[in-house]
């Protein structure tokens, strides 16, 4: 599979750069309501999971657990959601979600449920650098 990559529009539009791990960006959605990250494999045509080469399928769900082992240990969210729907954004990527009973869609998802509320400058510029490190530590 190619390895030629960019980034959907909406993807682009809602969310911002934290990382690059070895298959996947890793994007922090531009909503403080939720700790939320998205891993997008970097896999020109990937849709769904399945459209991945059996060593990539290995390495996003090794990602998976990278990216929602830093956010649990960073938020001590009480829940985490792992989805990849795709039904708004056809390009192959993986939501990983900190949940907080209580919070605003608890306990439904997160989708439609309040208006996205942008991060701050600095609360979002601390997230993402905090992000940064502990995804580069391990």
């Amino acid at each position: 599979m190619t390895t030629d990559f960019s980034l959907d529009p909406r993807l682009a539009a809602d969310t911002l750069a934290v990382a690059d791990l070895p298959l996947s960006a890793v994007r922090l959605m531009n909503d403080a309501t939720y700790p939320w990250l998205i891993l997008v494999p970097r896999r020109e045509g990937a849709v769904e999971i399945v459209d991945l080469e059996p060593q990539d399928r290995v390495q996003l769900m090794e990602e998976i657990a990278t990216v929602s082992g830093v956010l649990r240990a960073m938020t001590v969210c009480d829940k985490l959601n792992v989805a990849a729907l795709g039904n708004m954004v056809p390009q192959l990527h993986v939501h990983v979600i900190g949940r907080f009973a209580g919070d605003p869609a608890w306990p439904g998802p997160v989708w439609g449920k309040v208006p996205a509320k942008p991060y701050a400058d600095a609360p979002r510029e601390g997230f993402i650098t905090a992000l940064r490190a502990r995804l580069s530590a391990g």
